[in-house]
């Protein structure tokens, strides 16, 4: 008999689908919570048969079931762990841990692809066209490889995951992966798929309104409260906000957090790691400790939204060299343009700041991080030319 302990998202769940085709009715899985994997660690410990092995993807235990699945190791052979998160990597000491962030070719893993990489290898399920397009889009999502490479399949996949339960997406992926050459979606499924991308965009749209900035430490931060479609608006907020070092989305109904970046030189494993949490470097998460509620939480309750930028703009243009107008909550107005084709430089108040900067974006970047400044309408731009020419006449 086999037992499989896996994370609750489509990664974790995408391996509990391979093991039911390895292991068909002989595998009993259970999804877990990072902080549910220990419960099911010791129940299984204190209750199953030695003969039974274990299986852990996607997850790693704590250090007081570290030292007992290895006690069990000696005692049976029968634990493999497989993972791809950083803060698991001590788990190679171990001849039964298996952690890899990116393979030989380069590119980074999930649970999932080393899962399929080891069945197939130890000659427990045969390798498939289906089985391994469903593999690579549970792995391009998981590791955001998709929006690099364009690969709105893997969106959609973990789009559906979401849309019915684990048991009927299972049942629906079972079926598919046994009786299918390649995978894809059926005509119900892009149908609804469709009308969940236009509802993710509008809450999307919803949550831009509500971001506020802060300075925690070394980092300036996103803060938003959120409790759906988490990669999606991390990665929306994020790229509309470049000068943010990360994004955090605070669920208050399930007390947890999610951290976001898009930046390389940001690893937001680490600070999640500092509430007890963990992940890749650039999408991890943690509960919300007391600590991390009164930094996220308390300490920027009072911090009004940042407005967007203005969008449609046909005056009033980013990188103009003859001035772009910015404000901020503050009602001050900032104009940041070139001085001599090489400086830029920040006017505000009409008084420029001392500092002056090698490009448009570096300026742009210093101001909002220090100002929280945007780019206003051309409407108020136009407004305030017309204020000073009528001041220049009556001078």
């Amino acid at each position: 008999m086999y037992q499989l302990l896996s994370h609750n998202d489509l990664d974790g769940v995408g391996c509990g689908i391979l093991a039911k085709l390895a292991f068909q009715d002989k595998v009993k899985i259970r999804y877990n919570s990072i902080s549910s994997l220990d419960r099911e660690i010791e129940f299984f410990l204190e209750n199953d048969h030695q003969n039974t092995f274990l299986f852990i993807t996607d997850l790693s235990p704590n250090e007081t079931n570290e030292q007992h699945l290895n006690d069990y190791y000696q005692a049976t052979g029968n634990v493999q762990l497989l993972d791809h998160h950083k803060t698991a990597l001590h788990f190679n000491h171990y001849e039964w841990g298996r952690v890899l962030i990116e393979d030989e070719q380069g590119l980074l893993t999930s649970a999932t692809s080393l899962f399929y990489q080891y069945l197939v290898t130890q000659g427990l399920l045969e390798k498939t066209e289906a089985l391994t397009e469903f593999v690579e889009l549970v792995r391009q999502y998981d590791t955001w490889e998709w929006e690099k490479n364009g690969n709105f399949q893997a969106q959609r996949l973990n789009a559906l995951f979401f849309l019915v339960s684990i048991d009927e997406f299972e049942e629906k992926m079972l079926d598919r992966l046994k009786t299918s050459e390649h995978f894809n979606f059926d005509e119900f499924e892009k149908k609804i798929l469709s009308m969940e991308e236009d509802k993710i965009e509008r809450y999307i749209r919803r949550k831009k309104r509500e971001l506020v900035q802060t300075n925690l430490g070394d980092f300036y931060a996103g803060v938003v409260y959120a409790e759906s479609y988490l990669s999606e608006l991390g990665n929306e907020l994020g790229n509309d906000n470049v000068h943010l070092d990360y994004i955090a989305m605070i669920n208050m109904g399930s007390k947890k957090m999610s951290l976001r970046t898009i930046h390389d030189h940001i690893d937001v494993s680490s600070i999640a790691a500092a509430f007890g949490g963990g992940g890749h470097q650039k999408a991890a998460g943690c509960s919300l400790t007391e600590e991390a509620y009164k930094q996220f939480v308390l300490a920027t309750f009072h911090i009004e939204p940042i407005p967007e930028d203005a969008k449609r703009n046909r005056y009033n243009l980013k990188g103009s060299a003859s001035g772009t107008f910015y404000k901020n909550q503050h009602d001050e107005l900032f104009i940041l343009y070139s001085k001599d084709e090489i400086d830029w430089v920040i006017e505000k108040d009409k008084s420029p700041l001392a500092h002056t900067f090698t490009s448009f974006h570096e300026a742009e970047w210093f101001l909002k991080r220090n100002f929280q400044a945007w780019l206003v309408r051309d409407d108020v731009f136009v407004n305030y030319l017309m204020q000073e020419a009528t001041k220049a006449r009556h001078q």
